[in-house]
């Protein structure tokens, strides 16, 4: 029995040295430690031996089993270290070559214009607000003095929920306007900005179905309109250059009264008048007003002891009149060609 174990150690140690990949290593193994392997034959035959021997020849038999398990594990890491270096040499990098151009992102045109009208409002002393894109009636209509018998309800009846007749995605940010009053609890003063998604049954070169609007609000003691022209002229000024012209224009909003239009002079032809303004040498770019006293009221405020003014614009009308575009898809159409364009 000795005799058998000295020639397999030496036939194992002979054969372990002629394997050349894992296949055949493998092969090993099963021949020696498997379940009708070598070592596992004589294992068995240590049981046939008289009992004087066994303790000893099994012993031998485990140093001889662990002694295999060592060469397999040890031939096994060196053919695995040697397959790697052979598939890194295949893959040598030649560190001379110039290196693969990566593609950077930029912020999108109107996240641009967005971001800058905020940094102007925040400059003077404005909060910046938000609210939720899927919205409630009330909030977006009925509080903002808009009832469901309302013609103005016409312009902006938009997406409703499928089985929530009272739910829809905002039409514009006014309702954050009346959440933030609402949380004030009568507070002053209310001043903010809520930037934000919105969403009208509009479709052509100068309408989306999905949009972005920035409504401001200020309400305080002694807020006449006279605030809200300076307010609007320094926006004006700061977004599209100290030259630029603003007038107002009465109009209606039914959730703003005394209201009005703010135009800016021509961006194309500076107020000289070309196609881009119909000759007028005007662009409408916001509506805005003193805030009705029935939203004030409706939200807890006294409209015989404070006032506000209110006003909203669209961030992507800001950026076609800043970049000089005529049609509003283009923002949209995820052209790399067009969106490189704005660094």
């Amino acid at each position: 029995m000795q005799e058998k174990i000295t020639a397999i150690r030496a036939q194992a140690v002979q054969e372990l040295q002629e394997v050349q990949d894992l296949a055949q290593l493998d092969g090993f193994r099963v021949k020696y430690l498997g379940k009708k392997g070598l070592i596992t034959e004589l294992l068995r035959s240590v049981g046939q031996l008289p009992r004087g021997e066994r303790p000893e020849i099994g012993k031998e038999v485990n140093v001889l089993q662990e002694e295999i398990e060592a060469g397999l594990q040890a031939r096994k890491d060196a053919l695995t270290r040697q397959a790697l270096e052979l598939r890194l040499a295949a893959e040598a990098i030649d560190v001379t070559l110039p290196g693969l151009p990566v593609n950077l992102g930029r912020r999108h045109p109107v996240q641009q214009v967005m971001e800058e009208i905020q940094e102007i409002f925040i400059g003077m002393g404005f909060a910046v607000a938000a609210g939720p894109e899927i919205e409630l009636d009330y909030y977006n209509f009925t509080a903002l003095n808009i009832p469901p018998e309302h013609p103005a309800r016409d312009m902006q009846d938009s997406f409703y929920v499928a089985g929530a007749d009272e739910v829809l995605l905002r039409t514009h940010t006014s309702p954050v306007q009346i959440r933030v009053m609402e949380a004030r609890q009568g507070a002053l003063p209310v001043r903010i900005i809520a930037p934000g998604k919105v969403y009208r049954r509009d479709d052509d070169h100068t309408h989306s179905p999905m949009f972005h609007q920035v409504e401001g609000l200020l309400v305080d003691r002694g807020v006449a309109f006279a605030h809200l022209k300076g307010t609007l002229e320094h926006f004006v000024r700061q977004m599209f250059g100290p030259d630029t012209q603003m007038r107002l224009r009465p109009s209606y909003f039914p959730f703003t009264e005394p209201s009005a239009e703010v135009d800016i002079s021509c961006v194309a032809c500076r107020g000289e008048g070309c196609r881009v303004c119909g000759h007028s040498g005007w662009l409408e770019i916001l509506g805005s007003g003193m805030v009705h006293p029935r939203v004030l009221a409706t939200v807890g405020y006294d409209p015989a002891q404070v006032s506000g003014f209110a006003f909203g614009l669209g961030v992507e009308r800001v950026a076609m009149l800043k970049y000089g575009l005529d049609d509003l898809r283009l923002f949209f159409a995820n052209d790399l060609r067009f969106l490189r364009q704005f660094a």
